[in-house]
């Protein structure tokens, strides 16, 4: 009787300690950084099946598109969360001084591809540099293709503006362009009547986390329940949206951009998987929102490398690993 006392006074004191352990739900607003889709599933998951809640938060997903910039909204503290796009905005807000940390990285390797046409002279890495155009966004062009042009020799004279339609490549079979592994490779099969080559830069060496988790630190210092909550959460949903059932998850994205179908979140969510874009290398065993510190000071090297950003950042200001790598969620995985 007295150490099932003792146990009893021990786990109420935990409770006690707890801000997320009792009381109503604390509000959390998270922005993603485009239109809803299935590349946030796992988000979206975490608020339809309750597994938010679960850990004491009332999630609403802000989604973002082409006229919301959710970052100001964070640095403004609008907003509590924030989805990342890779590791280079987290290394220019240290550059500036912005005390903006990653908290998770979702997507193991970023989704961005390349595309060629088969049977064209194209089918292998090395010989994409004999195409006859680069279609890159203005974006890409000053990220990581300055990163292929600086270790891998591609030539930047090539490139010319991608305007986010398929065409241009299309009416080119000469040509290379730029796309997320869970899009534009639909788009061009939907519309040119062929599936390109796909060459993820994740297997060739741009090594970047993706889809991160942003927030400020004064969160992590005022509210660092919070943050492990979501982040758990948003691990956990990801496990639940990729492994079992999302029906529900798939139902608030296509309320939020009706113009998404079940054709392409199929497509997407088949992709992410072949591709390993959530669960890979450190999330094999970390589980999914792993980071290291390697990982990360060998993407930064490499960006230096290419004059992408300065040297001699303290690269770790922009992240912390104390949310993160515990394995949680891993045994959804079905």
């Amino acid at each position: 009787m007295h150490r099932r006392f003792r146990s009893a006074v021990a786990a109420i004191a935990v409770l006690a300690l707890s801000p997320m352990a009792a009381g109503a739900a604390e509000k959390v607003v998270f922005g993603t950084n485009w239109l809803a889709q299935a590349e946030h599933g796992g988000y979206y998951q975490a608020v339809a099946d309750g597994t938010y809640a679960e850990c004491g938060l009332d999630v609403e997903i802000m989604q973002g598109g082409p006229q919301v910039s959710g970052r100001p909204l964070l640095l403004a503290g609008k907003i509590d969360f924030y989805m990342g796009g890779n590791m280079l905005q987290a290394f220019s807000a240290v550059e500036q001084d912005i005390p903006l940390r990653v908290v998770a990285a979702t997507f193991q390797k970023e989704p961005q591809v390349l595309m060629s046409h088969p049977g064209q002279g194209l089918d292998t890495w090395e010989s994409l540099k004999d195409a006859e155009q680069y279609i890159l966004s203005d974006e890409g062009f000053q990220s990581y293709f300055q990163w292929m042009v600086a270790d891998l020799g591609f030539d930047a004279s090539k490139r010319i503006p991608y305007t986010f339609n398929p065409a241009p490549f299309i009416a080119n079979p000469k040509s290379v362009q730029q796309g997320y592994v869970t899009s534009e490779p639909y788009a061009v099969e939907k519309e040119g009547g062929f599936e390109p080559n796909q060459f993820l830069l994740a297997d060739y060496g741009f090594t970047t986390y993706a889809t991160t988790i942003e927030t400020m630190q004064k969160t992590i210092d005022e509210r660092p329940a919070v943050v492990q909550c979501f982040v758990d959460g948003s691990a956990k949903g990801w496990y639940n949206y990729l492994y079992n059932d999302n029906a529900a998850a798939n139902d608030l994205i296509k309320k939020d951009n009706p113009d998404m179908t079940d054709e392409q979140i199929a497509f997407s969510i088949d992709q992410m998987k072949k591709f390993g874009i959530v669960v890979s290398g450190e999330a094999e065993e970390k589980g999914i929102g792993a980071m290291t510190d390697e990982k990360i000071a060998d993407f930064y090297a490499k960006m230096v490398n290419a004059k992408v950003v300065a040297d001699g950042l303290d690269i770790k200001k922009s992240y912390t690993l104390d949310f993160v790598n515990k394995g949680v969620g891993m045994d959804l995985k079905k």
